[in-house]
């Protein structure tokens, strides 16, 4: 079974290199450029993994990781935090939220792909 990941970033070139590099992992990507449509895809496409940006249109990366986490549907999904906000509070914010693993901008590829690869048994 192809494992599902939602890339939720609202940077256009981080979003076509993350898209390239999961789908030549072997996983099925979609996109969502804002929290909102982060939200919605979750419902319908059903991810194992997200990697979610802090900093996105109408709902942020906190509001998207806490509003994953308060419903029981998406308790498995795994949620890695890939944002360029990397002050301690923040990374601690976001792990407080639900996060399973939080990396800051710019990543290792090879540290991001071994992360996915940990937290969805690949």
């Amino acid at each position: 079974m192809t494992r599902k990941i939602l890339i939720a970033d609202d940077e256009p070139n981080i979003v076509i290199s993350l898209e390239f590099l999961m789908q030549k992992s072997g996983y099925a990507v979609m996109t969502a450029a804002d929290g909102e449509q982060a939200l919605q895809l979750i419902d319908s496409f059903k991810p194992d993994l997200i990697l979610l940006d802090i900093m996105l249109p109408l709902r942020n990366g906190f509001e998207v990781c806490q509003r994953i986490r308060e419903n029981p549907a998406w308790k498995d999904t795994r949620i890695v935090m890939l944002t360029a906000k990397g002050r301690e509070v923040e990374v601690a914010k976001g792990l407080a939220l639900g996060a399973d693993i939080y990396i800051t901008k710019p990543f290792s590829t090879h540290e991001l792909l071994a992360a996915v690869r940990q937290l969805i048994g690949e």
